[in-house]
């Protein structure tokens, strides 16, 4: 017989957890995390768990504690690479673990426990596929220095504004994944080390995935081995990468997507995945830093037998050509398709920079006769570079828009 609708044919099965602890020469910190760690879990820890060490590189005594560890606690798991890198070991752990949800904490486990739950419910529940602590939403408590909850705090700032990210806190060591959906995304996670959270979740967004957030209790270990500056100049390596990637295509990873997704009102409107603005700017910038050197070096030898106004349209119209056709190929991908709209369009805009750039140079002639040739470039340059960020919206919102009304 049909079960009734919404009735289970059976009892549903739980979610296994994998709990990962990366270490790297944590010898006199490991064993009390692993006893307090497994205690929380045995007493107050509803699904199934194993816990996993992940010894990336040690030289001390960790390796031994591990194994011993793993000895004492049948839950306790105990793995091993030869390099450092935090991220090396999650990838290593998160693609071995049986687990239908990875998890990884901090071995000073600065991160109160009691926020574990929370996070591991939005992924078995199936509303979310990522899951993070956060330290800088509503209803965080934590204790921290100055300089770290100031650069945090800037970083931080740095995706929301530059990528339009949904989440307030990337660098948590408190993160959560459906594991279906997080290895085809670990293939493509270049970085090794600290880098690796902001790139998982970066591109877990970029490809439509949910991210929830849990706020946590944090308290700042005073003995960690975060290089908080020198990893901070990495990150910003790491986003000029990622930028560069995402506005290349070459961000797009296929993942798993519910089977049955949860009912919906019939009129919702379901949104896009985030795009990344900064990436598509990086992109932009590089063109335009490229065709305004070509704009001076057409100009300056077209002015030496053309007036200012007249070298001023020669330049432009060579340089508005090249730059509309590398934006097309390259900035906002517009491959195929008619190129006549698209430069027809990108033609008026080109109008409105002539006539403000040539505004620029008789100006500058009328306030001092006397100006060279390298001041008439270095005025129209300054404008053109006032004009930049209306350009770019123009590009990306009217010349180069999949569709208009």
């Amino acid at each position: 017989m049909r079960p009734e609708a919404g009735v289970r044919d059976g009892p549903a099965k739980l979610a296994t957890v994998d709990i990962v602890i990366p270490v790297l020469n944590e010898e006199r910190a490991l064993p009390g995390c692993v006893r307090t760690l497994t205690a929380f879990l045995t007493e107050s820890f509803p699904l199934p768990w194993r816990v996993t060490i992940m010894d990336n590189g040690s030289t001390d005594g960790t390796w031994p504690i591990a194994e011993a560890l793993a000895a004492e606690f049948e839950q306790v798991y105990a793995g091993r690479l030869a390099t450092a890198g935090r991220g090396a070991a999650l990838k290593a752990a998160w693609r071995d673990s049986p687990a239908d949800i990875v998890t990884y904490m901090d071995v000073d486990l600065s991160t109160g426990l009691g926020a574990l739950f929370p996070m591991v419910a939005s992924l078995a529940s199936g509303h979310s596929e990522i899951a993070v602590g956060t330290r800088l939403s509503r209803g965080a408590r934590i204790q921290r220095s100055l300089k770290r909850e100031v650069i945090s705090r800037g970083y931080n700032a740095l995706l929301r504004f530059g990528f339009g990210v949904g989440f307030s806190d990337a660098q948590c060591g408190f993160k959560a994944a459906r594991t279906d959906v997080v290895r085809p995304l670990l293939d493509r996670v270049e970085d090794d080390a600290w880098f690796f959270d902001t790139e998982l979740l970066l591109l877990a967004e970029h490809n439509g995935l949910r991210v929830h957030e849990v706020p946590v209790d944090w308290v700042e270990d005073l003995d960690s081995r975060v290089r908080v500056l020198k990893t901070a100049v990495d990150d910003l390596k790491g986003l000029a990468r990622l930028a560069w990637s995402m506005s290349r295509g070459r961000a797009v990873v296929e993942v798993p997507r519910p089977a049955e997704p949860a009912p919906t009102h019939p009129d919702a409107v379901v949104a896009a995945p985030r795009a990344a603005a900064l990436a598509t700017f990086v992109s932009f910038a590089v063109v335009g830093a490229f065709t305004t050197l070509l704009y001076a070096m057409l100009y300056l030898p077209l002015r030496e037998f053309l007036s200012p106004v007249t070298a001023n349209l020669a330049a432009l119209i060579l340089t508005a050509v090249v730059n509309t056709e590398a934006n097309r190929r390259w900035t906002f991908d517009r491959r195929g398709g008619k190129r006549t709209g698209l430069h027809a369009r990108a033609g008026l805009m080109f109008l409105a920079n002539y006539a403000l750039t040539t505004m620029a140079v008789l100006g500058l002639h009328a306030l001092v006769p006397a100006a060279g040739r390298l001041l008439e470039v270095s005025a129209v340059v300054a404008t053109y570079g006032v004009l930049t960020l209306t350009r770019f919206l123009a590009l990306d919102h009217w010349v180069f828009a999949r569709s208009r009304s």
